[in-house]
């Protein structure tokens, strides 16, 4: 029998946790001209480790929707309030990455309205509905659709502009629609001709969420034993990563365009990662090493937000024409040490902030 059906899953905690640390590790470098490969995003196909970051927790996103909803939605009598507050949760979101952007740059001109704040809102609202008025059945056939469709769509569906269907950053199909509907003004600042978190790849992103449903509902069942979940698990794991790689051939594993391989790619790791957390946090209760990412996991968004606000006005801090980032840390350490050094720096320092929080007991929820 499992051990944890009827109390808070710590590892699910725990790996929430160690990805908003990373995310806020990754956003936050001294300098974005010297990462390491690793903390840097793929420039185009392929998948470094920090690509894996944002699918893990729309993932996690997904196992949470069956953790937190599954008493109360056996009841229909309950899923019109869930609904309006899942629905709320997600305007929220949205709201709250529109309303960051114009407190640290003023002006609705360039405000940017894909973003990841208002893909987690979307993904978020949509699952909490597959999962409160779809069956498990009806889920996995719509998450075979999203991915087979998204891949038809984007390999053999001509683009408008170019009557070509095409996988290329400014020319695919997902590219175009963005343009269309929110215009250059108003799309990723790095390119003003398509966004990694565009409208299209909502879509695949949305399969990402269901992902995490799957594994949620399969970890929360009643009738198998943790060894055996835990091996599933793995196996499960083992079998999307190797299915990613294999329609890599044909639809590369793509982080920005969230590719219908990269979808199976990353959710294999993040089915890995939660299996290997709940059978040495929960099952074998093995917990030491969890202390510092427990805050984090705790206030996953305030943290995120945070990410934005604490580096935006440290560096606005000056001594003469250098900032504190040109004083304490370039002189001492190669250009890449020190951006990597700054951005555990961040990190610790909003863990700072996180730990009080949490010492407090107090959790901001949206």
């Amino acid at each position: 029998m499992t051990k944890t059906q009827n109390k808070r899953l710590l590892s699910l905690d725990i790996l929430r946790g160690i990805t908003v640390a990373a995310m806020i590790l990754v956003n936050d470098p001294g300098d974005w001209e010297n990462i390491y490969a690793p903390l840097e995003h793929s420039k185009w196909n392929g998948c470094t480790p920090t690509d894996l970051i944002f699918p893990t927790f729309l993932f996690i996103v997904g196992v949470s929707i069956v953790y937190s909803m599954e008493t109360k939605a056996a009841n229909p009598a309950n899923h019109f309030k869930m609904l309006l507050t899942a629905l709320r949760r997600g305007i929220v979101l949205i709201a709250i990455s529109l309303g960051i952007q114009l407190i640290l740059h003023p002006g609705f001109e360039h405000l940017r309205f894909p973003g990841v704040l208002q893909r987690i809102g979307v993904v978020f609202f949509i699952c909490a509905f597959l999962y409160l008025k779809a069956s498990q059945r009806v889920r996995d056939w719509l998450f075979v659709i999203l991915l087979v469709g998204y891949y038809v769509l984007m390999n053999f569906v001509p683009v408008p502009d170019t009557h070509v269907a095409s996988l290329d950053p400014e020319t695919n199909m997902g590219a175009w629609v963005d343009r269309l509907v929110f215009t250059t003004n108003h799309l990723w600042s790095e390119s003003h001709t398509w966004d990694p978190e565009g409208l299209l790849g909502t879509l695949p992103a949305i399969a990402t969420g269901l992902f995490g449903i799957r594994v949620g509902t399969w970890l929360k069942r009643k009738d198998r034993d943790d060894a055996v979940k835990v091996s599933w698990m793995f196996l499960y794991g083992v079998l999307a990563i190797v299915l990613g790689l294999a329609w890599d051939l044909f639809f590369p594993i793509n982080k920005a365009l969230w590719s219908s391989s990269f979808v199976l790619y990353a959710g294999g790791w993040s089915t890995i990662a939660l299996a290997a957390s709940y059978w040495l946090i929960d099952v074998q209760g093995r917990t030491r090493f969890t202390t510092f990412f427990l805050p984090f996991g705790a206030n996953a968004i305030t943290a995120y937000v945070l990410s934005d606000f604490v580096p935006h006005y440290f560096n606005k801090i000056k001594l003469g024409t250098s900032s504190l980032y040109q004083i304490l840390f370039q002189p001492y350490f190669s250009p890449k040490n020190a951006s990597v050094i700054f951005a555990v720096f961040m990190t610790l320092l909003i863990w700072i902030l996180m730990w009080i929080l949490y010492k407090r007991k107090i959790v901001i929820k949206v």
